[in-house]
């Protein structure tokens, strides 16, 4: 293949970005816009000479495309997704891939069953610090982590809107999150989180936290925590992540790695060029090998999962393992068995199994600051 024809369902600012990078990959063309918002989709259609559309269906049914990105808000996930995997489109979904679990694991079936790519923008996962540190924490022990995410208030309204943002953890400091898997090659088993909006709370019509800390367990042993908020509506702020091994502090962020204790001279040195995330894309489906893709769906899926447990753990004051809320499975026979808690019949559940984790027992209860 050597035009790959690309089609946009969103073209707010995330999207556009991905369109200017888009636009300086050579023998990628950018054929189609959908926004709900007539000006949007008209205005970045004119900019990448591309047909402008306010319904993606009509857009699936007239243009032929080899790839959809889908750039929406979290609430905003519907049936893009699966109608462009049954397609045959190839998908890049951007982070945070969706609110609801259940709606996650009906675009990952698509998406396995229609043998389709597909990518998820953690774009972090690219950087040469973060490979570095993957390849130099291959065989070692990490015994913890930490992440800082003080920033400020995006202005898009839906943001500061806990049902259709999930918040800055699930919306933003997903990035620090899916790093922290990526970097230890590790999966969390367990979050306890504790939120509250104790300083903003004059902002007309935030709902989120403001104040968002998590501790995390991974299948490692490793222990993290993450603190975020976005007070600093003014500026400044600061995102960090540091690992913790034996007599060693290895510190990440975009531009350096930083060494304190033991040193690592497999860390030394400037961080090279890697490709961006656009071009990974486009590069993957020419040749049609997922392995170039730093995230596909799947493992967006993943990070997505973690995020919505810690909101449930905040909303009830319990420890969640994984992001199992008690939801029903599905028998070996293929038919809804006994409910968990064996009250009552159990729904069907298309969860894969590295999803199919049992919630945490015996934890006390303790109040919920956040609901």
């Amino acid at each position: 293949m050597t035009e790959v024809k690309i089609g946009f369902v969103g073209a707010g600012g995330n999207a556009r970005g991905h369109m200017g990078r888009l636009a300086e990959v050579e023998g990628a063309t950018i054929v189609a816009i959908c926004d709900i918002v007539e000006a949007s989709a008209r205005d970045a259609a004119v900019e990448h000479a591309a047909e402008a559309y306010t319904d993606y269906y009509r857009m699936l049914d007239e243009i032929e495309m080899d790839a959809l990105y889908v750039s929406v808000p979290p609430f905003a996930h519907t049936d893009a997704e699966v109608l462009a995997a049954e397609a045959g489109l190839h998908l890049f979904v951007e982070k945070p891939v969706v609110l609801d679990m259940e709606k996650g694991f009906e675009v990952l079936e698509a998406i396995q069953s229609a043998g389709v790519l597909s990518s998820v923008g953690y774009q972090l996962r690219l950087m040469d610090t973060s490979n570095r540190i993957r390849a130099y924490l291959a065989d070692r022990q990490v015994a913890m982590m930490s992440s800082h995410r003080w920033g400020g208030l995006p202005g898009t309204p839906w943001w500061r809107v806990m049902d259709q943002s999930g918040g800055q953890l699930h919306e933003q400091t997903t990035h620090q999150l899916d790093l922290m898997r990526y970097m230890t090659a590790a999966e969390v088993v367990e979050v306890y989180a504790r939120y509250d909006l104790l300083a903003m709370g004059d902002i007309e019509g935030i709902t989120i936290p403001d104040s968002q800390g998590v501790l995390l367990t991974f299948d490692n042993g490793a222990i993290a925590t993450m603190v975020t908020s976005p007070m600093m509506t003014a500026g400044g702020g600061k995102s960090d992540i540091n690992i913790l091994l034996r007599d060693q502090i290895i510190g990440w962020s975009t531009s350096q790695i930083t060494v304190t204790g033991t040193p690592a001279p497999e860390l030394d040195g400037e961080p090279e060029e890697r490709p961006h995330i656009d071009q990974a894309f486009v590069d993957a489906i020419r040749v049609g090998d997922q392995s170039l893709i730093p995230c596909s769906y799947e493992e967006g899926l993943r990070t997505c999962d973690v995020t919505l447990a810690a909101n449930e753990s905040a909303a009830t004051g319990r420890p969640v393992r994984r992001c199992d809320a008690g939801r029903q499975r599905v028998g070996g026979d293929g038919q809804a068995g006994a409910a968990e808690d064996g009250v009552g019949p159990a729904s069907r559940s298309i969860a894969p199994a590295w999803h199919d984790q049992a919630r945490g027992a015996g934890f006390a209860p303790q109040p919920a600051l956040f609901a």
